[in-house]
């Protein structure tokens, strides 16, 4: 038998009687599908279907389908460009309000094999799932629940339709990310020629939610189920303009009023005009500077950020969005590339058990599952960073190790200059899967403390880094489209009538909706009309604006063909909620 000397056997004995136990997880925690979602960070979005095709952001359900035929349409091409921005996933509309189903499904006739794109074979679900694998991406879906072209809706016949759309989607195409329950729910529609508004009562119950949510882990026990009634696993980050608000908190309560680990995804689109492709959108996309901002308003508060890019009727991007797109996707590389912390001499004021294996030397070892921890019962601590020389960086970004779950409330970044630690950030309230904190301006500094003053439990942080953010370029200028000089003048409530010198062709016009946030009065219907003399008129266009509950931004929609005349009157018939009509703010263009 070999023998050990008695040291040797008295400090082993030592390093194990020594190890600290890590701590409890404190209140919920994520899963491993949420975790790694989490650690996504970004994605992309893609609305792709018949609104494409008719200038609208809300189908009726009546659209004609045999619109539908991108002739230039090439998933691998489009996939490619998101994979350059530096986007490891994307989730395509397989199924808009409208119900127009972009793969051939066998519950409804209003899908893609009845229209001319590749003479009813084509699959388009199938093409963004092929494309995804072949680049190493994640491919995800988003089914509306709403659907206001099935004659069922409503009832329990839907019910099962809907259900096997999900089975379909989640069974033909491969593995998927995220499956995306849009909110909308029930209201006017086509409904298979009924033409009628129709309810539903608790969406939950109508949908069977519950039920829902069980196939799918059946299915695809990987696949994040957004919304879903908060019976899923992330929710919506309350606006569609791409921020949450902070602090961001991954508990939440579920319907039953039960703490659950349920974070936050951030929507919004890189085009200023609406979800789909519209024509003449080229002049309001997002400049990166505008991405870079919505970045550190979602992902540097601690949630995911769902970004939209959406096809045009060739099937392909516009140049203004990829270029957008691009440069900031390389400002976002470069931000996230260079770590001053990484590897820097770290300390803090206690170490759980004075163990190692819960050192301050874990924040900076670029390890996001290693992580630094006092003992129970401490919901306080200082963590000093020392660099090997000087830096100079405006971002403090910080980890929690969410495994054991979301703890610190409070906490202020302090560096030190002229001789003296100085207080650079006094506004931490929440960090999470991560936070980035900007600071007021670039700090030349060795050295960083952070103070954690107010935690639930004894506080887990894996990371902190020292970022600088880099200068973010534009996209190329586009020249920018004028709205004519129209003159609007009120008649009666809601009802405007502008006159023009001469005859004027209008081609497209934007409305703006009420501007104080006011559902009540809020027009999302109306009528355009055209006079030569003011006295007899021609109705030119007849629509509807979608999604201004959610997103209450100018919508600019394209009359059939471009019209001339003298005489356009804007006259209302619908509103979101009764009350007196209101409109913020009209516009005709040319084009």
């Amino acid at each position: 038998m070999k023998k050990f000397p008695l040291t040797l056997l008295l400090t082993a004995l030592a390093t194990v009687c020594s190890a600290a136990q890590p701590p409890a997880p404190y209140g919920p925690v994520p899963t491993e599908p949420q975790l790694r979602w989490q650690r996504m960070e970004w994605y992309a979005f893609m609305h792709f279907g018949i609104n494409t095709y008719t200038d609208r952001e809300w189908g009726y359900g009546n659209e004609d389908i045999s619109l539908f035929n991108p002739t230039k349409f090439n998933a691998d091409k489009v996939v490619a460009t998101l994979k350059e921005a530096g986007m490891p996933a994307f989730i395509y509309t397989a199924k808009h309000h409208d119900g127009w189903c972009a793969w051939p499904t066998k519950t409804t006739k209003h899908n893609i094999t009845r229209t001319p794109y590749k003479k009813g074979k084509g699959d388009i679900v199938r093409a963004w799932s092929k494309a995804a694998a072949k680049h190493g991406m994640k491919f995800g879906v988003y089914l509306s629940p709403w659907d206001r072209n099935h004659a069922e809706y409503g009832r329990p016949g839907y019910q099962k339709a809907y259900m096997q759309q999900i089975t379909e989607l989640l069974t033909n195409y491969g593995p998927i990310f995220e499956i995306w329950f849009d909110g909308a729910n029930g209201g006017d529609g086509w409904y298979g020629g009924a033409q009628e508004k129709r309810n539903i009562g608790d969406a939950a119950t109508y949908y069977r939610f519950p039920e829902v949510v069980a196939a799918i882990r059946k299915l695809q026990p990987q696949c994040i189920i957004w919304g879903a009634e908060m019976y899923g696993d992330v929710h919506w980050g309350g606006s569609e303009k791409g921020f949450v608000k902070y602090p961001c908190r991954n508990v939440t309560k579920n319907r039953e009023g039960k703490d659950i680990w349920n974070p936050l995804e951030a929507d919004t689109t890189i085009n200023r005009r609406g979800w789909f492709w519209h024509p003449n959108q080229q002049t309001a996309v997002k400049p990166p500077k505008q991405l870079m901002q919505i970045y550190m308003d979602s992902v540097g508060r601690g949630a995911n950020l769902i970004l939209n890019i959406a096809p045009n009727r060739d099937g392909e991007l516009d140049a203004a969005d990829v270029a957008s797109l691009l440069t900031f996707g390389k400002a976002r590389r470069e931000l996230l590339a260079k770590d001053y912390a990484l590897h820097a001499a770290a300390q803090a004021d206690e170490t759980r058990g004075n163990d190692p294996a819960y050192g301050a030397e874990k924040l900076t070892d670029g390890d996001i599952e290693t992580y630094w921890s006092p003992n129970d019962g401490t919901t306080t601590g200082t963590l000093e960073l020392t660099l090997p020389q000087p830096e100079t960086f405006d971002i403090v970004r910080l980890r929690e190790q969410i495994r054991l779950g979301q703890r610190v409330r409070r906490f202020r970044i302090e560096v030190w200059q002229d001789g003296a630690w100085q207080t650079a950030d006094a506004e931490g309230q929440s960090i999470g899967n991560q936070v980035m904190r900007q600071l007021p301006a670039p700090v030349t500094t060795d050295r960083l403390r952070v103070v954690i003053t107010e935690s639930d439990a004894c506080p887990c942080l894996s990371e902190i880094s020292l970022l600088r953010m880099p200068l973010v370029g534009d996209a190329p200028a586009v020249a920018q489209d004028s709205p004519l000089p129209a003159h609007w003048q009120q008649r009666e409530q809601g009802v405007n009538i502008t006159e023009f010198t001469q005859e004027t062709s209008v081609g497209s016009i934007a409305v703006t909706p009420r501007k104080d946030g006011t559902l009540a009065g809020m027009v999302n219907r109306f009528r355009l009309e055209a006079s030569d003399d003011g006295h007899s008129w021609h109705t030119v266009l007849e629509t509807e604006l979608g999604n201004l509950r959610a997103n209450p931004i100018e919508q600019r929609v394209s009359l059939p063909a471009p019209v001339k005349a003298k005489f356009f009157r804007f006259t209302p018939t619908g509103t979101l909620e009764p009350g007196d009509i209101r409109v913020g703010g009209l516009k005709l263009y040319e084009k």
